[in-house]
């Protein structure tokens, strides 16, 4: 019975810190209107850590979460893989501290770097690891701080960022949420439409770097959006081919939550109606590859997920890279 099941998610769990900023926050910082960024982006606030809050500790409690929901302990788990743009250190990994935390003495662990798609590119490695069968049960994780390099004196980027995480299990499983497909794509002629340019060994971390903003998030926001538009659109179209679907047969698709006006277009690109888009940036920002695991998770707790839908989650980020699942619920 067992090599006849595949890779499927059997544990979700999510974790936003407690401090909410407001885009009347906002307001006191920077030359910026709640309108003003409601209509550019859809957003009304974001979640910000506080009290030392590291990405390490976003990870740790929404995979508590995942784990209690699948039932499995930390000594079940083979590998933990965290994807994200604002580890705790260069290194050791983000996932190692993780370990330590749970307590996961037997995990291997490492993390990806894809920007907002890297949860995508996560669920993708993990998925093969246990369709192979080198290992049984993966934790996925997607994590980010990004408010520890978001420049809040830029009133065209601070607007757009939050804090947060999510993750799932992975296991062979014919009675959970079976990974039919997943894809990955990535462009790195465009690495600079969208990069945070100070700290790594082109730009080290200097006086001057310091005093340029240099390690902070930077991005092109116009190239950003219409890029973001076209390859998601071809993505989500090129997935369902690849599963021998139409494009009517996806119940509902998880987008990365980047901007709202962005998910409105690809929807309507795609001739599809915005109630089979599950949307969330409005009270969380852009968390980059937390967007999707935490959006996963609210959308089963609200009841948008039924016992055979079929679910597509599609992210698009920095690299630029970008990625697409097929899940059947």
């Amino acid at each position: 019975m067992r090599q006849n099941q595949k890779a499927s998610i059997t544990g979700i769990g999510s974790y936003l810190p407690g401090k909410v900023l407001t885009n009347y926050d906002l307001e006191k910082m920077v030359d910026t209107s709640d309108d003003w960024i409601i209509q550019r982006t859809g957003i009304k606030e974001r979640r910000i850590v506080e009290n030392g809050q590291i990405t390490s500790d976003l990870a740790t409690q929404a995979s508590l979460k995942a784990m209690e929901d699948a039932g499995v302990s930390p000594h079940d788990l083979d590998m933990i893989i965290t994807s994200t743009i604002t580890p705790d250190h260069f290194f050791p990994s983000t996932s190692c501290f993780v370990q330590q935390k749970l307590g996961a003495t037997r995990a291997g662990a490492f993390d990806i770097l894809a920007a907002c798609a890297g949860f995508i590119y996560a669920i993708s490695v993990g998925q093969s690891f246990v369709n192979s069968g080198a290992m049984e049960t993966v934790l996925v994780i997607g994590a980010e701080c990004l408010s520890t390099i978001t420049d809040f004196t830029d009133r065209t980027t601070c607007v757009l960022f939050g804090d947060g995480a999510g993750a799932v299990i992975i296991q062979k499983s014919s009675a959970k949420h079976e990974i039919l497909s997943t894809s990955l794509a990535a462009d790195g002629s465009q690495a600079d439409v969208l990069i945070m340019p100070g700290g790594g060994a082109k730009t080290p971390a200097s006086v001057e770097s310091v005093q340029q903003r240099t390690h902070f998030i930077h991005f092109r926001g116009k190239e950003v959006f219409k890029l973001a538009i076209n390859n998601i659109t071809s993505m989500i179209l090129e997935t369902v081919n690849k599963n021998g679907l139409m494009i009517e047969d996806i119940d509902l698709i998880i987008p990365h939550q980047s901007n709202l006006r962005i998910i409105e277009a690809t929807m309507e690109k795609l001739g599809l109606p915005m109630e089979k888009a599950f949307v969330n940036i409005d009270k969380y920002g852009n968390t980059s590859s937390a967007s999707i695991p935490i959006a996963i998770d609210e959308a089963r707790k609200e009841g948008r997920l039924s016992k055979g839908d079929l679910v597509m989650l599609v992210a698009f980020g920095g690299g630029l890279t970008w990625g697409s699942s097929v899940i059947r619920w």
